[in-house]
């Protein structure tokens, strides 16, 4: 086990005995009623889906969730999709005909469960969707996640703090530019996406509208930059054709990059490198954000490379789904303190929201060390144990 979940809360204490539903979730109707033999956490079952084990970060929330939920005293079906959406339907059709008790699903696709969680509701059993939205649908009982908007806030704050046009108080310095910049967006069938967008955006549009920054490529709009599956092969692509395009033959050198994810920014980076722009931001790289945290990237903001990530504590929202998980147990409503923001198509989403923070070099040791979320070590490696 690494440093990283010996340091989860596992405070989560047993609850008292719940009436069972003839067979139905932990959301059952008749919980109580008829005289049924009471149901412990101990004879429940909590499945989790994840989108994917390629992703440093995701991996991260399947040991965090099942080691959290396993200490609160539940049993748990944890399942990787591979990014692929079939599969992931599969998994969850699966653990309804297994006779899962709760739902906590991270979805590939945003659109794509209707038809398995009409399946759970038939069945009376919660949903909560984990750090991604699920669209399209009634049945979706709860939702935690960071305050995704605020993300790209930090995101946009970022880039401009790497350019100099902000200081580390995110105050102006006076810095007019024009700095050359372009912009990636996460992957367009992940509801996360267009809030990280719209705060970064909203951060940067009055520095565009000023000609403080400038896109030389003109792909500005969402649509235009989004990367499928958070790819970093994609990005890394695309990064070498904007260079490509707009950037070769002493045309206009690169100053920054908006970089929504970390395996994108090593994409793009990569693509950087290669094209001669230098090792590190003080040999001519230009700055660029992220997202997540992973070790590859810290080490690569410790090194001067990548300049900014966005740290989202796992551990803390794996501690918000399992603590919603045991308020089902209980037949009770889990907390929510967003009930506008989050609406689905069908219904506005009961939302738990998290706060999130920038990381650059100056504070990896405060804000990942200290917490225990990475070692020193592992930092210095790039590599996590």
């Amino acid at each position: 086990m690494t440093s990283r979940w010996m340091a989860m809360a596992a405070g989560a204490t047993m609850i008292g005995a719940l009436a069972a539903c003839g067979g139905s979730g932990a959301g059952g109707a008749g919980a109580g009623g008829g005289g049924e033999e009471p149901q412990s956490i101990e004879d429940m079952t909590v499945g989790v889906a994840m989108p994917t084990e390629t992703s440093e970060r995701w991996i991260a929330d399947g040991a965090a969730v099942e080691s959290q939920l396993e200490e609160a005293g539940f049993e748990v079906d944890l399942q990787f999709a591979n990014d692929d959406i079939p599969t992931q339907q599969q998994q969850i059709d699966q653990m309804i005909t297994k006779g899962a008790d709760i739902l906590i699903v991270a979805s590939i696709d945003g659109t794509a469960l209707a038809n398995q969680l009409k399946a759970a509701a038939n069945q009376d059993i919660p949903i909560i969707a984990y750090d991604r939205l699920i669209n399209g649908t009634e049945n979706v009982d709860h939702y935690v996640t960071f305050d995704n908007y605020q993300v790209g806030v930090q995101q946009g704050t970022s880039l401009l703090r790497g350019l100099g046009v902000l200081d580390e108080n995110g105050e102006e310095t006076g810095e007019e530019g024009p700095f050359a910049i372009e912009l990636f967006a996460g992957s367009p069938d992940d509801n996360n996406t267009a809030f990280f967008w719209q705060g970064a955006i909203d951060t940067l549009q009055p520095y565009l509208d000023s000609g403080v920054l400038e896109v030389a490529s003109g792909q500005t709009e969402m649509d235009q930059v989004t990367t499928l599956r958070w790819s970093q092969e994609t990005a890394q692509k695309r990064m070498e054709d904007l260079l490509t395009a707009h950037y070769g033959g002493g045309k206009e050198q690169l100053d920054g990059v908006l970089s929504p994810y970390d395996g994108i920014s090593r994409g793009i980076i990569t693509a950087l490198q290669n094209a001669g722009y230098g090792d590190t931001i003080e040999d001519g790289l230009p700055v660029t954000s992220g997202q997540d945290a992973e070790i590859a990237s810290v080490k690569l903001i410790d090194t001067g490379v990548q300049f900014a990530t966005i740290f989202k504590d796992t551990r803390k929202l794996a501690t918000q789904a399992v603590e919603a998980a045991e308020s089902f147990a209980k037949g009770e409503d889990p907390e929510a303190n967003d009930t506008e923001t989050y609406d689905n198509g069908k219904k506005v989403v009961p939302a738990f929201l998290l706060e999130s923070d920038i990381v650059v070099a100056e504070n990896i040791e405060p804000l990942l060390v200290d917490s225990g979320y990475w070692t020193a070590e592992e930092v210095e490696a790039g590599q996590g144990d």
